[in-house]
């Protein structure tokens, strides 16, 4: 069928396909509405769609980045299909810009499938970070624990098929299945706010879970949005803000030449030079790593491991109750 809608052939390629994430997890692009060309018509309030160069739209796109002007990628919408563990789902929640509508355990069964650490990812607590990850814990301890978890878990099940066995209500039957469940939601978003969820969640610090999942999205929007995911990476993911006292500490490294460009003073700071700036000694250690060569991280999908709806809707199927695995 045709459209008068604008259309991106590389989210059309991945539109309603399912990519798997953690064990039992996915995410989908369900929908979009708008790319780049609708974020510069936003800005222009122009009825000039496709007159426009790509470098021109381009250079459009990231000068509203760089200057914050976000309003314009609020036009841009784009719709996902998840399931995650309920751990993940709480951490996701907090991020409240979304239209969000989560599966009902008060009126479906929920499939019993239940996210497993693997060992790779399963660490000791960080002695430096109070919610993070630290080194890998011993072999011993991953494996006892997927014997623990492995009971609970089938007993929560067994619960839970019991109480409704007995026709108990289901809103009841669900309140003893644990943290590691999975729940599904339908997650609509606008661009801007999306970008802004995953400059947080694709971060390193962030929890290794919510990140699997923040970069098969960013990678989806990629795909809808390229000079945008350009732009986000290029000034938000990769990009550092500047204090006043590190910009302070840089006008005394650098100065403008005659052409235009910036020219080195010959300077050397100390650090009771940087601390004169008013900078304290972690954003004297924070102000360096800003000084650091940056990555530039790219996200894609992998097309070979992309799955239909009907297959990700008979994997869930075959784990409500009765087919506990």
């Amino acid at each position: 069928m045709d459209t008068r809608r604008p259309t991106n052939p590389a989210a059309e390629e991945i539109l309603g396909g399912y990519f798997p994430v953690l064990d039992h997890g996915f995410v989908s692009l369900v929908d979009y509405m708008g790319g780049d060309a609708d974020v510069e018509r936003a800005a222009r309030v122009s009825y000039g769609y496709g007159t426009r160069t790509a470098s021109r739209t381009r250079g459009l796109v990231r000068y509203l980045r760089r200057h914050r002007h976000t309003t314009p990628s609020e036009m841009v919408e784009l719709k996902f299909h998840c399931a995650m563990p309920m751990f993940v789902a709480r951490q996701w929640i907090r991020h409240r810009t979304a239209n969000v509508n989560e599966y009902s355990g008060r009126y479906s069964l929920m499939p019993l499938l239940f996210y497993r650490p693997d060992e790779e990812h399963f660490s000791l607590q960080s002695e430096v970070n109070n919610q993070g990850r630290g080194e890998r814990a011993a072999h011993a301890v991953h494996r006892e624990a997927v014997e623990r978890w492995d009971a609970l878990r089938r007993d929560a099940g067994d619960l839970y098929g019991w109480l409704l066995e007995e026709n108990v209500a289901r809103e009841i039957a669900r309140i003893d299945l644990p943290l590691s469940t999975y729940t599904q939601w339908y997650w609509k978003i606008d661009l801007h706010n999306l970008l802004h969820f995953l400059t947080l969640r694709v971060d390193p610090h962030a929890q290794y879970e919510i990140r699997a999942y923040a970069a098969v999205m960013a990678a989806m929007v990629r795909r809808v949005a390229p000079l945008t995911y350009e732009a986000w990476i290029d000034y938000d993911l990769s990009g550092r803000p500047l204090s006043r006292g590190e910009r302070e500490a840089l006008s005394r490294l650098v100065s403008s030449d005659d052409d235009g460009g910036l020219a080195g003073t010959g300077a050397r700071l100390s650090s009771a030079d940087l601390a004169e700036c008013g900078l304290s000694g972690r954003e004297i250690r924070e102000f360096l790593m800003k000084m650091q060569a940056p990555e530039r991280p790219e996200f894609d999908l992998d097309l070979g491991i992309m799955r239909s709806a009907e297959e990700m809707a008979a994997r869930l199927e075959r784990a409500v109750p009765g087919s506990f695995e």
